[in-house]
C-alpha cells in the first residue's frame, strides 16, 4: 500500500449523486450499464458507464444514491463519454458492490 499526503486526498472530488437514468450498453466489451447521475446544481448531470450488471438491475439502480469521482478527465468508452467514475468494491467473484451513503445526503455533497 502506498502512503499519500492529506493534500492528495483533498484533490479527489468524491461526491454523492442520484442515478436518474439507466440504459443498456450493448457495445461494451464487458456487461455494463450506461448511467446518468445527478450531482446537484453545482455539477449537474454527468454520464458514465459501470460494470455492475451482475448485482444491479436497471430498476434497482434508478433513484439510487452513489458516490462518484467527478474530477477525472473525460474518458471515451466506446460511444459513451464518461464524465465521472462510480465507485464500488470488488467481491472475490469479480462482481462490484456499489459504495453508497447509508443515509440520504444532498446531491453534490462532498466526501471528506
Amino acid at each position: 500500500m502506498q502512503t499519500i499526503e492529506w493534500a492528495d486526498f483533498e484533490r479527489i472530488e468524491l461526491r454523492a449523486g442520484t442515478i436518474v437514468e439507466v440504459l443498456d450498453f450493448p457495445e461494451a466489451r464487458k456487461p455494463a450499464w450506461r448511467l446518468k447521475v445527478d450531482f446537484g446544481p453545482e455539477l449537474g448531470i454527468r454520464q458514465s458507464s459501470a460494470q455492475i450488471t451482475a448485482l444491479y438491475s436497471k430498476e434497482q439502480l434508478l433513484g439510487k444514491q452513489v458516490l462518484g469521482v467527478v474530477n477525472f478527465p473525460v474518458k471515451q468508452i466506446g460511444p459513451v463519454r464518461s464524465e465521472c467514475l462510480i465507485t464500488g468494491f470488488y467481491r472475490d467473484d469479480g462482481a462490484v458492490v456499489l459504495a453508497v451513503p447509508d443515509q440520504a445526503v444532498p446531491n453534490g455533497a462532498k466526501l471528506g
